[in-house]
């Protein structure tokens, strides 16, 4: 029987549970080398991420087995009292099922976040996370120094939900294996994530991969809605004053 009743014991039991554990790197996309990932990870089922990201990151997060739920909340990295509101990235681009193109608003009206693409479909930007995720996303707040009150309401990856003609919300399960959503990142933010089952869908959840890499062209790919222009017009403006802005000595 193993022992850890003395430092020496307990580093050996310590180096032994660390070779036999394996690690998995997610792989990057074709035509993205290695070396300019900065990011590569692999999210276990209760697991969770929180990771600061620059202006012009694209961000991959796939479903390796079809059974993961991914839930995501933004906040802009220097000004965390701006973050990630689901009732304007729902009503402002008159549209509450996410897909590409589709923007992640702030609660200033500025777009933290566009999808670029999307390969699965399910999704869900109605229930927020169960109490599970809410605490997985407070813990990987903490990490950035913010608190359960900094962090609102999530959108679902992955493990969607419809509404019904009878006005009930249904759960559509996951999407395919393998499926990805891509996001490119319009201003710096801080990106938390907690793979937890879904409200309507408790059923343990599969890994996470996460990728991101510097991808400042598709800073260029826009959908011709007006309102996403206007809120796109407001995000450049606060990007150009934010660099303008001096520096005290």
């Amino acid at each position: 029987m193993t022992t850890t009743n003395s430092t020496t014991a307990a580093r050996a039991h310590a180096r032994a549970q660390a070779t036999a554990a394996t690690t998995t790197t997610p792989v990057p996309p074709p035509g993205v080398d290695p070396t300019e990932l900065s990011v590569a990870q692999r999210i276990p089922s209760g697991g969770y991420a929180n990771i600061a990201l620059g202006r012009g990151t694209r961000v991959r997060l796939s479903d390796p087995s079809g059974t993961t739920c991914a839930h995501v909340f933004l906040l802009r990295t220097e000004s965390p009292w701006e973050r990630l509101n689901v009732a304007d990235t729902v009503k402002v681009p008159w549209q509450a099922y996410l897909g590409q193109g589709h923007p992640l608003l702030s609660d200033q009206g500025r777009v933290l976040a566009t999808v670029l693409a999307d390969s699965d479909g399910h999704h869900d930007t109605l229930c927020g996370p169960t109490p599970e995720g809410r605490h997985q996303l407070h813990l990987a707040g903490a990490k950035q120094g913010l608190e359960p009150r900094d962090i609102g309401p999530s959108i679902a990856l992955f493990r969607g939900a419809r509404v019904a003609a009878d006005g009930a919300i249904e759960s559509t399960g996951n999407g395919p294996a393998g499926a990805t959503l891509d996001l490119i990142v319009h201003l710096p933010s801080t990106l938390l994530i907690a793979n937890a089952p879904h409200p309507l869908d408790d059923r343990p959840t599969g890994d996470l991969d996460l990728l991101a890499w510097s991808s400042p062209a598709d800073l260029d790919t826009r959908n011709d809605d007006p309102e996403y222009r206007r809120a796109v017009e407001n995000t450049e403006a606060a990007w150009t004053a934010a660099l303008n802005t001096e520096v005290p000595a």
